[in-house]
């Protein structure tokens, strides 16, 4: 099975960070986020790797070919001298993706995950597509997914048909297709998948499914939640099993402060946790980090 990471995104929201990496290639607690993706895609059964590249094409290449290489993946790699949204992104791969059901990965999330059961479901669903979906947190409902009991969506962001008695869910920003879904496509330029391409799906009377999933999510695209996440992962609110030995704590234990200091890192210095020193990290003597800071 293939899959797809989004990586074309300008990442303005998470500025400055985003003037040095594009989203999917920020270290993330000593690793590329890009790496927790293959993680969970890998353990799904993804053999080869699409990306869309935009926005330091050359940087998200780099990093993308390094992480691919270690996980024995292939990659593919197209490069968008226009962006072209979500839709146009996963159009762009057509060539690459067609021919099988595949995933799509939004590529600035950290979502461990097992993704199994949802392919299966997909599988035998015989839908279009299928967004992994969580329940909508209390109080919010910008851009609701709507699905009927049945788990069919019926609309996305206020587009689509509508129906009585449906429920709002959120979406994480992966998805499972059939190849079918490029013949709801237009054949250039920027489009969005859920608020156009899938709208056509629906039109048409065929299927977009939800399947709910448990599992941690975070949209990391802004500062805060970049830090929020962090913080999560180094205070044990985020189930790491997902991710196996690409889970950034592996092989790691906190000191009695919540610090998780990398053997590999030279600690003369105080470490205040929750804080992750990572790999060839120096804390010389009189210096004093944390809390809530990821080094190295």
């Amino acid at each position: 099975m293939k899959a797809m990471v989004l990586c074309a995104g300008l990442g303005t929201r998470l500025r400055p960070l985003t003037e040095r990496w594009p989203k999917p290639a920020m270290p993330f607690l000593g690793q590329p986020l890009f790496r927790y993706h293959l993680a969970v895609l890998k353990a799904a059964g993804v053999t080869a790797v699409g990306i869309n590249t935009h926005h330091l094409p050359d940087t998200m290449a780099k990093v993308a070919r390094a992480e691919c290489e270690r996980a024995g993946l292939s990659l593919h790699v197209v490069h968008e001298p226009v962006i072209q949204g979500t839709g146009g992104g996963i159009r762009g791969l057509r060539d690459f993706l067609a021919g099988d059901d595949f995933v799509v990965f939004n590529g600035d999330i950290l979502f461990p995950v097992d993704l199994r059961p949802v392919v299966a479901a997909h599988r035998e669903s015989g839908a279009v597509a299928t967004m992994v979906l969580l329940p909508m947190p209390e109080g919010e409902t910008y851009a609701a997914v709507e699905a009927d009991a049945g788990m069919q969506v019926k609309r996305i962001a206020g587009y689509g048909p509508g129906g009585d008695g449906l429920k709002p869910w959120h979406f994480t920003g992966v998805h499972v297709m059939s190849p079918s879904v490029f013949d709801f496509m237009t054949a250039e330029g920027p489009e969005d998948i859920n608020r156009e391409v899938y709208v056509r799906v629906m039109q048409a009377g065929l299927k977009v499914r939800g399947h709910a999933v448990d599992a941690y999510w975070s949209d990391l695209g802004m500062p805060s939640r970049y830090l929020a996440t962090v913080r999560d992962v180094l205070e044990g609110r985020v189930p790491l099993e997902a991710l196996g030995t690409d889970s950034p704590l592996a092989g790691l234990k906190a000191d009695a402060a919540g610090a998780w200091v990398h053997p590999e890192a030279r600690v003369a210095g105080t470490v205040r946790g929750p804080a992750y020193v990572g790999t060839g990290a120096v804390v010389d003597a009189g210096a004093t980090v944390g809390p809530g800071v990821s080094v190295g």
